[in-house]
């Protein structure tokens, strides 16, 4: 079986049901995404390792790394193998330094480690043919995803950049983003680095 490795392209709301976010995977060598719908925590456990925010306490997904670590388990990667009826199942390939084991996880609980391990991600062809889509940039500089099998596209939208912050000054909304993340308030770190990460740009 050949493998694809994917790489984690981000994080947005969903469009289709509330609550939920979708986590988009991209192959690393192409075009195709494949979009997978989370759960608020689970997209809140990838955001702050995409973020780069470092919690005062570790989370779930954290303290699974540092127990690993202390018992000398590695994960070495993490396989996306089956799509049944939408719902995406996953393997952690885990190695003891004796031998590999295979533990089944969901979907989003095994990307969120292999962001923490720092280990690569993995598909099939045949779950990319059924899941993966293709991103269409129109003229009115909106997204569009259209699927692998030519369907009618679907509209997207990017989440908007808040302007709580855009009257406050740099070194303010550091001391505020540090503060967010020592309250455990992600969400609100995130907008901050939004905010901070954009003015590095327009620099």
């Amino acid at each position: 079986m050949i493998k694809i490795k994917l790489n984690v392209l981000g994080i947005s709301y969903s469009q289709t049901q509330t609550g939920a976010y979708a986590l988009v995977l991209t192959e690393e060598h192409g075009e195709r995404r494949i979009p997978i719908i989370i759960g608020g925590f689970e997209a809140q456990a990838i955001a702050i390792q995409l973020e780069g925010l470092k919690p005062p306490r570790p989370l779930t997904h954290d303290l699974f790394l540092n127990f690993a670590m202390s018992f000398g388990i590695a994960l070495t990667e993490v396989n996306i193998y089956r799509l049944e009826e939408g719902v995406f199942y996953s393997q952690l390939i885990c190695n003891n330094g004796g031998k590999d084991i295979s533990i089944d996880a969901r979907t989003s609980d095994a990307i969120a480690l292999a962001l923490r391990f720092k280990c690569p991600i993995y598909t099939t062809e045949e779950i990319l043919s059924k899941s993966g889509i293709v991103i269409d940039i129109v003229s009115d500089d909106k997204d569009y995803f259209k699927t692998s099998e030519k369907t009618k596209p679907e509209k997207t939208q990017a989440t908007p950049i808040s302007d709580e912050f855009k009257n406050t000054e740099t070194d303010v909304l550091e001391h505020l983003l540090e503060e967010a993340v020592r309250n455990e308030e992600y969400e609100r770190a995130s907008r901050i680095r939004d905010e901070i990460n954009r003015r590095k740009k327009n620099k």
